[in-house]
């Protein structure tokens, strides 16, 4: 069957890939980078590819140091502001042509930053989540965004997450009850900064990256596709394991903690029709009694 569906929400059979790679300050060379990782995937007959959060203009550098990013560790400070419908985001566009791409970018909106995802086809940018969920002091840098919606793209109705977005049941819930069947988390995930592993595949960090990943497909019955940073910047160093999951929690293709992209076949409408077909756990959710708690556990 054709890897471009031919109206939009009934994609049929295609081809998604998950990015695991390095991006750094250079505009110039990441987007040359996207452009190589591009053109391979179309070579695949790829529809659909994540590429990781901050592809264009690099993460931050260190996490938890002064608020104007600067670390002794630092090749540089923060990461250049873009607009969304600014110059860089029209190249990503006429890279991805019929393609739909999900890339990651600091946000201009006025005087405010905001760590984001743009979901891009040749059309232009079709929607963009800015990351509601902030670690380890990134609020010092970006706000945070506010809203979890899902998109209509060529390839079925799709939401995008970034990183620790995904440590959050409610954000992935919120993209499914919102007719999302894919969701696109897009990540700069680093490996623990204590008790390190000298092999990444041991890291703790690196387990619970994967363990979000399968349990937030399996318990919203989605096509779960994950991309990461992988490499080092800063005194930061990256886990990579992009992987595509299906809606039974199951891997359908992984990288591993290396740089490469992660690509599976899939049939969105039949894969989620076989996962939902007895237990459907949007269907069987009982909001009634999901009530929210004002108390914290002490701890905390």
């Amino acid at each position: 069957m054709s890897t471009t569906p031919s109206t939009p929400g009934t994609p049929g059979t295609l081809t998604v890939g998950a990015v695991s790679a390095g991006f750094g300050r250079d505009l110039d060379d990441n987007l040359r980078q996207v452009g190589e990782l591009v053109a391979r995937a179309r070579e695949r007959g790829t529809s659909l590819l994540a590429l990781p959060e901050a592809c264009l203009g690099g993460y931050l550098s260190v996490l938890g140091s002064g608020r104007d990013g600067t670390h002794p560790d630092a090749p540089d400070s923060l990461p250049p502001v873009l607009e969304a419908d600014g110059p860089e985001l029209r190249r990503v566009a006429a890279l991805a042509r019929e393609m739909t791409l999900v890339v990651g970018f600091c946000e201009a909106d006025g005087g405010r930053r905001f760590n984001s995802a743009a979901i891009v086809s040749g059309e232009g940018v079709l929607g963009v989540h800015r990351k509601v969920h902030q670690p380890l002091g990134e609020s010092l840098y970006y706000e945070a965004g506010d809203v979890f919606r899902a998109v209509d793209t060529a390839v079925g109705r799709l939401g995008a997450l970034i990183c620790y977005d995904k440590a959050f049941p409610e954000a992935a819930r919120g993209l499914a009850l919102d007719g999302a069947e894919t969701v696109v988390c897009i990540s700069a995930w680093p490996a623990s900064r204590t008790a390190t592993a000298g092999d990444l595949a041991d890291d703790r960090w690196k387990r619970r990256f994967d363990l979000f990943d399968q349990a937030r497909a399996l318990e919203n019955q989605v096509l779960w596709v994950a991309s990461n940073q992988a490499g080092t910047f800063g005194s930061l160093r990256f886990v990579g394991s992009a992987k595509v999951v299906g809606p039974g929690g199951d891997v359908l293709a992984a990288t591993g903690t290396t740089e490469g992209v992660a690509y599976a076949r899939v049939d969105v409408e039949d894969l989620l029709g076989t996962a939902r077909r007895a237990m459907f756990h949007l269907r069987d959710r009982r909001p009634d009694l999901y009530v929210e708690h004002e108390r914290v556990a002490a701890h905390a």
